[in-house]
């Protein structure tokens, strides 16, 4: 008696299952499975003050890095099914804008919790400003007993990819980052905050320009800008490997040089 075939096996699913299996794509390296951020939208504010900023990372990131990404950052509420799909959250704006409802707020805790990360990005240009106080209020309610620190200079994140001397973004409110961890011993760093305006760097129109100057320090600025991004998705992606002792070696002899900061 002779073997059944793949044809044989798909004839007893019926010819309705049987065309299902065979026009299904493979999507095992498809578009599903390259690198995204995902970019908190919500009402009453200012959720995409750089528009074109993330995509310009997310160019960056493809050519300087082995990371396979999309071409766009995924648009999503905090009520969205893909909102786990996404490992990197951002979260901008330029003005105020209210609190999530306590399930929102619930949805967020949980993927932090399950090994999420988020950005923080104010395009304000100032500390104290109406963004800045509603996300401290978030930051307040999200994670009541992680408050917001200053992110030591020894933290990985700032080694990850490119050492990074100074957090700049287009403008340099703050000469560090906030961090929200997650233990009182620092641990993982569920969320990080820049007031630096990091997509008002990165931001670059369909021509080519950039959108907007950077300073005090000019161009070289908006390079270590990228270096602050890039690094931030590598934290996202591998968290704390590169403490790894197995690194230091390396880390130190690449001290050795480094671009002027700004």
């Amino acid at each position: 008696m002779s073997q059944p075939t793949r044809r044989d096996a798909l004839a007893l699913l019926g010819g309705a299952g049987a065309l299902a299996l065979l026009g299904r794509r493979a999507d095992a390296m498809g578009e599903r499975t390259r690198f995204t951020i995902g970019q908190l939208s919500y009402a009453g504010g200012n959720w995409n003050p750089r528009p074109n900023g993330l995509r310009r990372l997310l160019w960056e990131i493809d050519k300087r890095t082995s990371i396979d990404t999309r071409a766009e950052p995924a648009v999503l509420r905090l009520d969205d099914k893909a909102l786990f799909a996404s490992p990197m959250l951002w979260l901008a704006g330029d003005r105020a804008f209210p609190l999530p409802s306590e399930a929102d707020l619930a949805r967020l805790r949980r993927h932090l919790g399950l090994g999420g990360f988020m950005v923080i990005d104010s395009a304000e240009s100032r500390e104290g400003g109406g963004f800045d106080k509603s996300a401290r209020e978030l930051m307040a309610a999200l994670l009541p007993r992680r408050p917001l620190t200053r992110l030591p200079e020894s933290h990985v994140l700032y080694k990850s990819f490119y050492l990074v001397p100074t957090p700049v973004g287009r403008v340099l409110v703050q000469p560090y980052l906030e961090a929200a961890f997650e233990d009182d011993g620092g641990g993982r760093a569920l969320v990080v905050y820049s007031q630096n305006d990091l997509g008002g760097a990165w931001a670059r129109d369909n021509f080519g320009r950039w959108e907007h100057e950077v300073y005090p320090g000019g161009e070289p600025q908006r390079e270590h800008s990228f270096r602050v991004g890039i690094n931030l998705v590598m934290y996202a992606l591998c968290q704390d490997y590169k403490a790894d002792q197995v690194h230091v070696p390396f880390l130190l002899k690449r001290r050795k040089w480094r671009p002027d900061s700004p």
